[in-house]
């Protein structure tokens, strides 16, 4: 029993014409009389009766011909609702982001949601690197964007679009060492200096740049994973923040001597052996356009 069978069913219900059905479904006559007899023996019941010209449905036919329409309605919508996801008009979409492409993209990526798929489903969790990692591969996720530094390589993990971005020291306007044309690591370390997490990269550039006691574990007085809660601490208070420089335009660069020159290197990383979201090729777009360096 085939689609093409129940829909050949329903339009000789129709018409009760075989040479008028035939004509409307653009197959030869015989075509036609040979689907409906194969679908027949398939059931192993009559169809249809030939009462004169005319050819009625049979009592089972009747019964028969109504759970086929629901049946090939049900098809239709499904060819509907595949086109939609394809297009991710509706369906669910879960990502996770790490704390810097997640102060610059959660925004962004959410009013595309709510403006272009406002019938779409999505999801963002944040966390650390591991914590998202694993729940990628358990499915839990589809997709996750965060500094791939901090990524452990994998070859059941698939990395693309990558976007690297300067990293620096940032405070407010107004704090004592914005008024300084150099700022050595001295003079910081006078103040509580902010961060996220940071990867083993990041802590062996700082400890090249100014030594031992520039290790994060040393440095950092204020951890949290959620940028955005760094970078407010920061507006209200003598605190600095090692950040990304586009995560914050209306904090001041630091011109920290010798330069910092660390980037942060932001991909998307989604499971290799798994097939993806329709919304990522649009989720990749955002990136592209968000994720830059300021001039």
């Amino acid at each position: 029993m085939t689609l093409v069978q129940l829909k050949h069913l329903i339009e000789l219900a129709s018409s009760g014409s075989f040479s008028q059905s035939a004509s409307k479904l653009f197959i030869t006559q015989p075509a036609l009389s040979r689907s409906i007899k194969a679908l027949e023996d398939d059931l192993g019941q009559r169809l249809f009766d030939r009462i004169g010209r005319k050819n009625e449905l049979t009592h089972f036919g009747q019964h028969f011909v109504q759970r086929a329409r629901v049946l090939v309605d049900e098809a239709n919508e499904l060819r509907q609702t595949s086109a939609q996801l394809q297009k991710g008009d509706i369906g669910q979409f879960r990502v996770g982001m790490g704390s810097g492409p997640g102060a610059m993209l959660m925004t962004p990526l959410l009013m595309l949601m709510a403006t272009e798929h406002p019938q779409a489903h999505i999801d963002i969790s944040r966390g650390s690197t591991t914590l998202l990692v694993q729940a990628l591969r358990d499915r839990v996720l589809d997709a996750l964007i965060l500094d791939i530094r901090s990524l452990q390589p994998s070859a059941d993990l698939k990395v693309e679009a990558v976007h690297e971005m300067s990293g620096t020291f940032m405070c407010r306007p107004g704090h004592p060492l914005a008024q300084h044309r150099s700022v050595t690591f001295a003079m910081l370390s006078g103040y509580p200096i902010a961060s996220t997490p940071l990867s083993d990269e990041v802590a062996r550039i700082l400890m090249e740049r100014f030594g031992p006691q520039a290790h994060p574990a040393q440095l950092v007085n204020l951890r949290c994973e959620e940028i955005s809660s760094l970078l407010d601490v920061a507006r209200a208070s003598d605190a600095v923040v090692l950040t990304i420089r586009a995560s914050a335009p209306d904090l001041i660069e630091l011109p920290v001597t010798p330069a910092l020159n660390a980037k942060a290197r932001f991909g998307l990383v989604t499971m290799a052996s798994r097939s993806n979201s329709p919304m990522l090729p649009k989720v990749r777009d955002l990136m592209q356009a968000v994720l830059r360096d300021v001039g």
